[in-house]
């Protein structure tokens, strides 16, 4: 059954639509105009579930949130507009501990809050269900990777080798970029509700020497992968770049694909690409983790993949990774210790597609392990 719901806006408009269709829905709404008032409703109200502006006065979406989750922790849903400051701000909330966001309707609210009316309701209620993981004080987040600045090119250029407090100070320095011809293999991650703070638990602990490229299919929406790529580069040994037009897959790489469109691979003149295609109407999810895997192997045998399916709802991914296991691949399904939505690696788990099960803690050693040893 809908349970409570706090609404914290500082537009009327917004709250009173947002309120309207959670009402409808059968929730009980409460509302709140800045954060201050937010977080003092949330200790008296106690609601199972808050939508939380970010830019509002007299205390911003951001600050609320660090109060709200270290005076009550509750299962938290960004509204944050199409900006790219507010993708920015997006990315830092989800850190803090928000488990979703939802872009705010563009053009005029009320004409357009039908659009976001079925992801609303979606999100609010997959909140309500959700394990809540603690956000990470400033202070605990992965430190930002010291590098020399790269040039401004309109494709990603080689950079010197990183370090990062993750990697081993021996560590050799990334193998060169130009001239590799057909990739040694793929790491294959599929990822959505909860995704991007997930992440920084796997992708930060890839040393810059990671000899295979890494792909990643998030369901995120347009405009915010980008933000979301910059924010997993300052933490990271390798390069992470959003794909957004086709480039080469090459060691020293993450690629995520951009929201809005579907991340593939395919073979151009003996070497092998990752590049955006329009949305699949055959798939629910986007960027889909299912397309992703049923591109790469087109193009490379089972036992140059590595598939990894992470928290999120649906199944999205876990019919690829199946086969992909049934072929002679290596998967992994995340754990549900540390899973904030056990639906996907749990699909994949009752298809018997899973290799191993593994929180997403011990991932990135799995993967050093399995690439080390098959080349």
């Amino acid at each position: 059954m809908p349970g409570k719901v706090l609404v914290v806006d500082d537009s009327a408009l917004m709250r009173r639509l947002l309120s309207a269709v959670l009402t409808q829905a059968g929730w009980t709404v409460a509302a709140a105009r800045n954060g201050r008032e937010g977080v003092e409703q949330l200790l008296e109200w106690q609601p199972d579930v808050v939508t939380l502006d970010i830019n509002m006065p007299e205390m911003d979406g951001l600050t609320a949130l660090s109060l709200m989750m270290q005076a009550r922790p509750t299962p938290i849903v960004m509204v944050s507009s199409l900006t790219e400051k507010g993708a920015q701000a997006t990315m830092e909330a989800l850190a803090l501990g928000a488990v979703d966001f939802i872009a705010k309707p563009g053009g005029t609210i009320s004409l357009s809050i039908d659009d976001i009316q079925a992801l609303l309701l979606e999100k609010v209620r997959t909140a309500s269900r959700i394990r809540l993981r603690p956000g990470r004080p400033a202070a605990a987040m992965p430190a930002p990777v010291q590098r020399a600045p790269r040039p401004a090119l309109a494709r990603p250029a080689p950079a010197s080798p990183r370090t990062t407090t993750s990697a081993p100070a021996s560590a050799s320095p990334a193998p060169p970029r130009g001239g590799m011809g057909r990739c040694p293999g793929l790491v294959l991650i599929g990822i959505s509700t909860g995704g991007p703070r997930t992440l920084e638990d796997v992708l930060p602990q890839l040393p810059a020497d990671f000899p295979w490229p890494v792909l990643v299919a998030q369901h995120m929406p347009p405009n915010f992968t980008l933000a979301f790529a910059q924010r997993m580069d300052r933490m990271c040994a390798l390069e992470v770049v959003e794909v957004g037009e086709p480039m080469p897959l090459e060691p020293g790489r993450i690629h995520i694909g951009r929201g809005g469109t579907d991340l593939v691979v395919v073979e151009r003149l003996g070497r092998l690409v990752a590049q955006p295609r329009p949305e699949s109407p055959a798939h629910p999810w986007h960027p889909s983790a299912d397309v992703m895997v049923e591109s790469a192997m087109r193009v490379l045998p089972a036992s140059q993949l590595v598939g990894v399916l992470m928290t999120g709802m649906g199944f999205d991914g876990a019919r690829a990774m199946a086969e992909l296991k049934a072929r002679g691949g290596r998967t992994i399904a995340e754990a549900e210790s540390s899973c904030v939505v056990f639906g996907m690696p749990s699909e994949l788990i009752q298809r018997g597609g899973a290799s191993v099960v593994l929180p997403s803690q011990d991932v990135a050693r799995q993967l050093r392990t399995w690439v080390q040893r098959l080349g």
